[in-house]
């Protein structure tokens, strides 16, 4: 039996890891990390999952420790997997793995190389992304290409939307090439890696809207950051505003500012078009259109 080691987070991890274990690989030990107190834990539990199935689960506050690669070379796996882990193997640990060290990354690699992929390909307005299994080696993200699936980025989905679809990409990927990667003939085909680049984290911060940015643009932001990410925000002389949908439209009414006209409210941007707001909050309440009427006016100004 092919006998597999694991380090996976989130709900790729949790997907790619049952995908493993339906495929009859043999997973001797999971790693994975503590849920962090302070991030708001939306997604799956990997620790969780394997322990539902008996594998054993380390949570290593750095993996590259003497201990733990003691720890990997007497188990001697067949494969070490990296599944949304967030902590780089060095390349002692990856040698521990007879047939390979493989990660599975959110994006159609080599495009959005690095930190959350999927946030950066919502925020620049890209139509499809996918998931991309790929070798490792020391350099991240740059190792050969073993399976790809693509999936679309419909124009109002959110971040949170996508990886759904990315999960599901996932678990495609490794369940169409598994057989042939255990069986040792499947395609390793070289990254370009002039053909995309690397982004970084994000931060809340980076969240803060630019009312005199294209409409195209702040919609493009407020859907990368949605909930369950920490939003977009700004300030104005109502308050701290947090916009958490939007949608484009062409036959927005007039008015400057945020603005309700009937049931609907509506954001004007720097390019002169609008943006229809599906969700928002003003000082931590639901902004609704009874939120202009208490306030006596029917437009926020964004200056």
């Amino acid at each position: 039996m092919t006998r597999a080691v694991v380090f996976a987070y989130h709900n790729v991890g949790v997907r790619c890891l049952k995908t493993l274990l339906a495929q009859s690989i043999e997973v001797a030990l999971v790693v994975t990390h503590e849920d962090n107190p302070n991030e708001n834990i939306w997604f799956d539990s990997v620790a969780r999952t394997a322990a539902e199935y008996g594998i054993p689960v380390v949570t290593p506050d750095d993996a590259n420790t003497p201990g733990l690669l003691a720890q990997l070379d007497a188990i001697r796996p067949d494969f070490l997997f990296s599944f949304y882990y967030r902590q780089m193997l060095k390349p002692a640990l990856l040698a521990t793995a007879t047939h390979g060290a493989y990660n599975m990354h959110g994006s159609l690699l080599p495009k959005y190389r690095g930190r959350v992929p999927i946030n950066w390909a919502v925020l620049h307005g890209e139509t499809e992304t996918g998931a991309t299994l790929h070798e490792m080696v020391e350099k991240p993200d740059a190792g050969r290409i073993v399976a790809q699936q693509a999936v679309p980025i419909l124009p109002d989905d959110t971040a949170g939307e996508v990886f759904a679809k990315v999960v599901v990409a996932a678990e495609m990927c490794l369940v169409g090439v598994l057989p042939r990667l255990t069986f040792g003939d499947a395609p390793h085909l070289p990254m370009d890696l002039k053909a995309g680049s690397y982004f970084g984290g994000r931060k809340p911060e980076d969240g803060r809207i630019d009312w005199t940015k294209p409409a195209r643009e702040v919609h493009n932001l407020v859907r990368a950051v949605a909930p369950p990410y920490p939003g977009a925000f700004c300030d104005t002389r109502a308050g701290h505003l947090r916009v958490l949908r939007t949608i484009r439209t062409n036959d927005a009414p007039a008015g400057s500012g945020l603005f309700a006209v009937g049931d609907a409210i509506y954001v004007r941007c720097g390019d002169g078009k609008a943006l229809r707001v599906l969700a928002a909050e003003l000082n931590g309440r639901p902004l609704t259109t009874d939120t202009f009427n208490a306030l006596g006016e029917r437009s926020i100004s964004l200056d």
